[in-house]
């Protein structure tokens, strides 16, 4: 008897230039489920209308994300890729839950209050986010949602407004999806120290190259301990990235180096530079082709695109039925 591939849900935002943390965070474990299982993966263009109002900007990202995505190994004929806006049902879905949400679980959003803390502007699209990305996850119904753990709550709010409709209409018109919290790696340091985030300006990008990738990785931020002294590996920024990069043997050489004094961080910035360029080169090579056939990138997303709605559209046929709401064409 065959088993039926779990469908595997997720997405990333094209609010700018994709860097180190969301690939250790998020893209290395897509492309490793894409053999799990039934895998979408999309470009949140919507979400990111939360903070970015600049269309060229959002368009360039967009294509930016899928060349990074094919480059680094995501493989079209096993997972569906696509942009979030090329499947209007999700929208649809998201008013319908939007019925059903009480104000009073946006207010407890702690996503929300981490971002207007950060700055951002308390926007109505900021506020009903975890609407629209249960929207996202339910209108696949999707099985399993690769997150980090800062997402668990908005997870936890798709599971109730997906039990909640499926109540108010009785039936079982929504799965309920399993959360897959993402424990590998916890936060990747960015050059000041605090997590890698755009929002900080702190990233290391995935694919820079030469003076520019220099310039940024020499800009990590460490103490003041001088070159000839000892030096505690465990509370370095620039070792905490290194064991991103290097094997167990290679971390135990330089975490000796570090211990032994006459070691700088400036030895250790070069050490995560080489290792950063051996690490990503051969994708960084592929990108390059790639950037040659950008008709091929668009064709990803199209085909991608057209096999989400179908999925989406086969969910929300039941749905439209059952909640009154007709198309007349």
């Amino acid at each position: 008897m065959t088993t039926k591939k779990k469908t595997i849900l997720s997405g990333i935002q094209p609010s700018g230039k994709l860097h180190i943390g969301n690939y250790f965070g998020a893209m290395r474990q897509h492309i490793e489920m894409q053999e799990m299982g039934d895998s979408f993966y999309f470009i949140a263009n919507y979400h990111s209308l939360t903070s970015l109002n600049d269309g060229e900007t959002l368009y360039q990202n967009t294509i930016d994300i899928t060349l990074d995505y094919l480059a680094l190994g995501l493989d079209p004929d096993k997972a569906t890729f696509f942009a979030q806006s090329d499947v209007p049902q999700v929208t649809e879905l998201a008013w319908m839950l939007g019925t059903l949400a009480p104000v009073s679980m946006m207010e407890k959003g702690v996503s929300y209050k981490d971002k207007i803390a950060a700055g951002l502007s308390p926007n109505i699209g900021l506020f009903t986010y975890p609407i629209l990305q249960a929207a996202d996850i339910l209108i696949y119904h999707s099985d399993l949602v690769p997150v980090g753990e800062d997402q668990k709550q908005n997870i936890e709010i798709c599971r109730d407004l997906a039990g909640k409709f499926n109540r108010a209409f009785d039936g079982e018109y929504l799965k309920i999806p399993e959360d897959y919290i993402v424990k590998s790696v916890a936060v990747v340091p960015g050059t000041d120290g605090r997590k890698m985030s755009k929002s900080y300006q702190n990233t290391i990008p995935i694919f820079g190259e030469g003076k520019p990738l220099k310039k940024t990785v020499m800009s990590i931020q460490t103490d003041s301990t001088p070159l000839e002294d000892p030096k505690d590996p465990d509370t370095d920024n620039v070792f905490a990235l290194i064991k991103l990069f290097a094997d167990k043997e290679t971390q135990d050489e330089i975490a000796a180096k570090y211990r032994a004094g006459g070691y700088g961080y400036g030895h250790a910035k070069n050490e995560l530079l080489g290792l950063i360029k051996e690490y990503f080169g051969e994708a960084l090579e592929k990108r390059k082709e790639l950037e040659k056939n950008i008709d091929y990138v668009k064709d990803v997303l199209k085909e991608g695109g057209k096999k989400a709605r179908e999925r989406a559209e086969s969910v929300m046929v039941p749905i439209r039925e059952v909640t009154g709401i007709f198309r007349s064409f």
